[in-house]
């Protein structure tokens, strides 16, 4: 029982380190060296290794306590509260070798705690308002090792920490699992689309007189020979064609914060930037805030159809994904409508592809931020309409998959975070557990 469970000062259970200064003038480009975990590597609940920083490897001499260790939980100290949550992150053995830099604390269970648990204990709904009440800062949020050891809770036994553990493991391992599907489907999308409207690898076998590997009716589909089209080369029968004449463009706003009946009660989907920031794949199924009907008409776009293609056009410029429920956006947004006999997984692809010309195109002095109106003149090598629809017909069953495994991730989060508090109170019993993610499994 919950009752009989020590009351414990997480200091007194964890041993807790935090990182060294690494000066930036050492990092290196060997994409073998040590990784570097930042605070900028911490997500809620995992690891993001975009533009990760590395240190030399013969340059780690004095630093042995800083090595992570798989099953360390690591906090970021400064702004540890983004907009999805709590950022703290469980290291795994794929994530090494890396280095702890300064302003993240590392914690590694002592006797009697089971590393495992204790993952589960950082990302409960009890510590992270410990640490919203504790945490200090206006400009720059942050927290302190000894905040962080002052929080308290109760520490069933070791037996039962390891079946918590175990339990809630299964389901975090279920939507790893989902993930890892997801980047390879994205990846074969990915690479077809690079494949057919970037490298014309199809038209170059073609000219060459080799074999397409390509079923016939697909690649009949394809021309023999080039054409220029102004000083381009691109293939036979193609157009380059401005993104604008390819989808409706358009853009949102904010109806006033100040107004509560835009907001409260809202049950129509409204999207920031930082909705898509969240995301692992280019999919949105929910937004963090909700408008009314009300602050629905102070937005000209209004609801923008599953389906529309969602680019952040400024701080910073290219998150993308497709909207897989109505919503309306704010400012922040290029949202391309597909218009009819284009596929929006093309545009999708497009505009991963073609993101540093779109950043190009940007301007502004405090951030940059595309324009409307210097989007929509983009130019895109643009197939004819039945190799447009092929590519559709191939890839939208990948996506469909990714959709799937999405909405099977988010139901298996909201299932862990709804057994959390539960478990960890006692209110709940490890075999009731075990029989509720086994019906959902």
């Amino acid at each position: 029982m919950a009752s009989e469970w020590d009351i414990v000062r997480l200091g007194d259970v964890v041993e807790l380190t935090t990182g060294f200064p690494f000066k930036s003038e050492n990092y290196v480009a060997d994409g073998s060296a040590p990784r570097l975990l930042r605070g900028d590597n911490i997500a809620q609940g995992r690891l993001r290794w975009e533009g990760v920083k590395r240190w030399p490897s013969d340059s780690t001499t004095g630093l042995d306590g800083y090595w992570l260790q798989s099953g360390d939980v690591v906090l970021a100290m400064d702004r540890p509260w983004i907009e999805a949550g709590l950022k703290y992150a469980s290291i795994s053995q794929s994530d090494l070798p890396a280095l702890l830099v300064q302003r993240v604390a590392r914690l590694r269970g002592k006797a009697g705690v089971e590393t495992g648990f204790l993952r589960y204990i950082i990302g409960s709904r009890a510590f992270t308002e410990h640490v919203l009440a504790v945490q200090t800062g206006t400009a720059v949020p942050h927290i302190s090792s000894r905040q962080i050891e002052s929080f308290e809770f109760r520490i069933p036994s070791l037996h039962e920490q390891r079946a918590i553990a175990r339990i809630l493991g299964t389901l975090d391992d279920k939507i790893e699992l989902n993930e890892r599907m997801n980047e390879v489907l994205e990846g074969m999308a990915r690479a077809l689309y690079k494949s057919w409207f970037v490298d014309f690898d199809p038209v170059r076998a073609k000219v060459e007189s080799r074999g397409t590997a390509l079923p016939r009716n697909f690649a009949n589909l394809f021309p023999d020979s080039f054409a220029l089209a102004g000083t381009r080369e691109i293939p036979t029968g193609w157009s380059i064609r401005a993104v604008g004449e390819l989808a409706t463009v358009t853009g949102g706003n904010t109806p006033s914060t100040r107004e509560e009946s835009y907001w409260d009660g809202g049950a129509h989907c409204w999207a920031t930037p930082k909705d898509l920031s969240a995301l692992r794949t280019p999919v949105l199924l929910d937004t963090e805030r909700k408008i009314t009907d009300a602050g629905l008409a102070q937005i000209a776009s209004g609801l923008l159809p599953p389906g529309t293609v969602l680019m952040s056009s400024r701080a910073p410029i290219g998150y993308l994904a497709i909207a897989e429920i109505p919503v309306a956006i704010n400012q922040g947004f290029i949202a391309m409508k597909a218009t009819v006999g284009v596929s929006p997984l093309f545009l999708l692809r497009w505009a991963e592809w073609a993101h540093d010309f779109i950043v190009s195109r940007a301007n502004g002095s405090t951030f940059l931020e595309i324009s409307k109106s210097n989007f929509r003149p983009i130019s895109v090598v643009t197939p004819p309409d039945a190799l447009m629809n092929a590519f559709d017909q191939l890839v939208r069953p990948l996506y469909a998959r990714v959709v799937n495994n999405e909405l099977s991730s988010k139901t298996l989060a909201e299932l862990r975070d709804a057994l959390l508090p539960k478990l960890l109170s006692g209110e709940l019993r490890i075999g009731d557990a075990e029989g509720i993610i086994g019906r959902s499994l």
